[in-house]
């Protein structure tokens, strides 16, 4: 009996060791899970609970990014300013698109793949592609996401951010 407490605790402890991102991208996997078997990709209904997850994680930690400037951010206004730099670095982080600076162009592609309707992967599979260079060279992590983002919100035909 003591072993099966014992193995109890170790899981406990090793899930509440996760940092609240990962227990996120968790969530949003289960989440997607359920979807029937035949389908692909997520529904539209899907993405954006998805999203709004990661949204409401972000923007607390930038309080000047108001849910007006976030709801423009959503639609490709993308402001030039630190803030909301760090902001979409924060969202694509969590998206894992990019990483310390750096675009993580497969993950990105399975992310397409588990959280996307399908009407959505091809434009979204081109965009990638033409973009995957947009953050080469530039050292600061927010930048590199700003820059990431507009060439997204540039070439892909249905621009999509939470």
């Amino acid at each position: 009996m003591d072993r099966i407490s014992n193995a109890g605790n170790i899981l406990a402890g090793s899930v509440g060791a996760m940092s609240y991102p990962h227990q996120l991208i968790g969530c949003c996997l289960l989440l997607l899970l359920g979807l029937p078997l035949c389908r692909a990709g997520a529904t539209e209904e899907q993405m954006w609970a998805a999203g709004r997850l990661m949204r409401d994680v972000c923007q607390p930690k930038f309080p000047k990014i108001t849910p007006d400037i976030a709801d423009g951010i959503q639609k490709g206004n993308l402001p030039d300013d630190k803030d909301a730099k760090c902001y979409i670095n924060c969202v694509m982080e969590m998206m894992q698109t990019m990483k310390k600076g750096k675009f993580q162009m497969e993950s990105t592609l399975k992310q397409v793949e588990l959280l996307m309707p399908d009407s959505y992967k091809p434009s979204y599979r081109k965009g990638i592609g033409e973009c995957k260079d947009a953050a080469a060279g530039i050292k600061n992590n927010c930048d590199a996401a700003h820059a990431l983002l507009s060439c997204f919100r540039d070439k892909i035909e249905i621009f999509v951010f939470p």
